[in-house]
């Protein structure tokens, strides 16, 4: 019996480990992707998000005013920390939004997946969410998520940054429709 449960531990020890190596090491202003944007329609757009790690790059059909990209954080505590343990994130979701609270409720939302749900099995970064403080080696997890202004040949950089996620506008597009959204 004993045999069974070390072996059963073993297992979840690796699974456990295969979910973390799915996390990218936080790093002071990392830019993780890249998001360029093509109009299509009135209030609808593609983006092609390019992932800067992979450098794979996809199309996502977003409706709304702004887009709006989200992360899971995770950070170490004890001997994970000693022992040189990083922050990690994983790029979690792109999404549209409205900036009008009526056209967020009445009209067509998009979300789009960054990551494989169902990678691994298990998804300690969800565990240790709804276990905040009975997690004994991890010391915080959460999201954090950026959104600004979509336009037409726009293109923003997306950087990781102690404090999280932050969009940063790369052309004159970009520029304008930030400066546009503040004023």
């Amino acid at each position: 019996m004993s045999g069974v449960a070390l072996i059963a531990l073993a297992i979840l020890c690796g699974l456990v480990a295969l979910d973390l190596r799915s996390y990218r090491e936080v790093l002071i202003d990392k830019p993780v992707a890249t998001i360029s944007f093509v109009k299509v329609d009135e209030q609808a757009f593609v983006a092609t998000v390019a992932l800067t790690d992979s450098g794979v790059a996809t199309d996502y059909y977003l409706r709304g005013d702004q887009w709006q990209m989200d992360a899971r954080i995770i950070r170490w505590k004890g001997i994970l920390t000693q022992a040189g343990g990083k922050p990690g994130y994983k790029l979690e979701r792109i999404s549209g939004r409205y900036v009008s609270i009526d056209d967020e409720r009445s009209r067509e939302r998009t979300v789009h997946a960054l990551r494989d749900e169902s990678e691994f099995g298990i998804d300690l970064w969800a565990w240790a969410y709804k276990n905040q403080g009975s997690a004994p080696l991890i010391d915080a997890v959460y999201g954090s998520a950026t959104f600004v202004p979509m336009a037409d040949g726009a293109l923003y950089e997306v950087a990781l940054s102690h404090s999280g996620l932050v969009a940063k506008p790369l052309n004159d597009a970009a520029k304008r429709a930030v400066n546009s959204w503040f004023n």
